[in-house]
């Protein structure tokens, strides 16, 4: 299976922080952001990356990472010209998985638990997709799952009303179908491609599985207050380690 993590965007919640860089290359505490979203991917056992940046600070990208050696992983670098929304994204990544499985993450997005062993359970599937949940105060923020027993029934976009509070974590995992249903997306409302369209897809056929996630989960590019506590997090983390 091959990783993408997807760093474009504008980040304009970030701003002014974000008016001369990237938010993914933003300092979480110790490290910039992406390397988070990276760590995931190969400690989950994926070291083939593509990295999709925006044109403004493609070469950022690869100046601070260069060929993903230093990290154990391979790189391969994409560029999205317009901000065009995460599906859109996604869709520049075609060739580049060879019609393997794949697992996408955002770039602002970072997680404690070691995903492992839900990679090798969704190589083991025939077709389909998963998702990761993760229980917030705030769902209104983000996608949000409707979970009928053991099955997502319906993801919606920042809703008015919440109908749980299971906010639908920046990674997911896809067969080779994804290509596919991307070409059918048409823009939303705000002009762009949603992931969230695309995972309603696989939950409309029934394919669509999930894990909920037992540690902290962060996406750093919410809010500044979410920046703040992520590096908070990270720190905390650090100190235990240092004992």
């Amino acid at each position: 299976m091959k990783g993408i993590i997807l760093a474009g965007g504008t980040g304009s919640r970030l701003d002014p922080l974000t008016r001369v860089t990237n938010k993914h290359l933003l300092p979480v505490y110790d490290r910039p952001m992406i390397y988070f979203p990276i760590q995931t991917l190969v400690s989950a056992g994926i070291t083939e990356i593509m990295i999709v940046s925006g044109k403004g600070h493609a070469g950022h990208f690869l100046e601070l990472l260069k060929s993903g050696k230093d990290f154990g992983a391979k790189f391969s670098y994409g560029v999205q010209e317009e901000a065009g929304g995460i599906a859109q994204a996604l869709g520049l990544c075609e060739d580049f998985s060879g019609k393997e499985k794949i697992m996408v993450i955002l770039g602002d997005n970072f997680v404690e638990d070691n995903l492992k062993q839900a990679v090798d359970d969704f190589e083991k599937m025939k077709e389909g997709a998963k998702i990761f949940l993760k229980e917030v105060k705030n769902p209104r923020s983000f996608g949000v799952a409707q979970i009928q027993g053991d099955k997502i029934i319906h993801i919606e976009e920042k809703p008015v009303e919440p109908k749980s509070n299971f906010a639908v974590v920046g990674i997911y995992m896809f067969d080779n179908k994804v290509w596919n249903v991307i070409k059918t997306l048409k823009p939303s409302k705000r002009g762009e491609l949603e992931i969230t369209d695309v995972n309603n897809y696989y939950v409309k056929r029934e394919e669509m599985r999930f894990d909920i996630l037992k540690g902290w989960w962060s996406d750093c590019g919410e809010s500044f207050n979410s920046l703040l506590e992520a590096a908070l997090l990270v720190q905390k983390k650090a100190d235990q380690k240092a004992k």
